[in-house]
């Protein structure tokens, strides 16, 4: 998904798509495409919209990163599950892997994830991460064992936060888009699991986003950051 606007990074994103702009130096929706290619993830649609042409020249048809791709365009903010059912609707099936194109995760996460969805035989799956005291102010998950509870723990003791990594299976996505726009992903899941499907937490490590303008800076010059 590379379709949003990156309004919490603006000024910088009225110029620059937010999954063009570095981390560590390289685009970071050109690191997620070689973690999906090291995954085994051979065919990819990217869901573009604002500033779709520097997401689409940058990552072309995918040779580059040893994946093939697809583009796909979200007309609109309409939300993370629109941007899904649109991929569907051009071909894509499931089960699938969907990512945010603006995170960049941990070496192999991503094929841990993807090999923990395929043995779990669940309807979907959550990339989870260890965020104690929640200091990043997202918000929870709550969970039982390896099973999703509910997509958002109001409990500020909470120590477990969703990341932008999902297993979608069948169950999930026949369950998109059936609320109100915009149109979450966190909905169709939730939809899910109140109907009975299980949800399984899969674990990975830290995860680095770029969220305000400071932090491409301290992301790309580590040795400016506060201490």
């Amino acid at each position: 998904m590379a379709a949003g606007l990156g309004t919490r990074l603006r000024p910088l994103t009225e110029r620059w798509a937010k999954p063009v702009l570095p981390i560590d130096g390289r685009p970071v929706v050109a690191v997620l495409l070689r973690e999906l290619a090291a995954a085994g993830c051979e065919r990819i649609w990217v869901v573009t919209g604002h500033l779709a042409e520097q997401v689409e020249g940058l990552v072309g048809d995918g040779s580059a990163f040893g994946v093939g791709v697809r583009f796909v365009r979200q007309p609109d903010v309409l939300g993370s599950a629109d941007a899904v059912r649109r991929a569907l609707d051009d071909g894509a099936r499931v089960p699938a892997v969907v990512s945010a194109a603006d995170t960049v995760f941990a070496a192999g996460d991503i094929a841990r994830f993807v090999a923990a969805f395929a043995d779990s035989d669940a309807a979907g799956a959550i990339a989870i991460r260890l965020d104690p005291g929640r200091d990043s102010g997202r918000a929870g998950v709550l969970r039982k064992g390896v099973r999703v509870v509910r997509m958002r723990d109001d409990d500020p003791a909470s120590v477990w936060t969703a990341a932008p990594l999902w297993g979608l299976g069948p169950a999930v996505a026949e369950r998109l888009c059936l609320d109100r726009p915009p149109y979450e992903l966190e909905n169709a899941y939730q939809s899910a699991i109140d109907i009975g499907e299980p949800v399984t937490a899969i674990e990975i490590g830290k995860t680095r986003d770029l969220t305000d303008p400071l932090d491409l800076v301290e992301e790309n010059f580590p040795y400016l950051r506060a201490t």
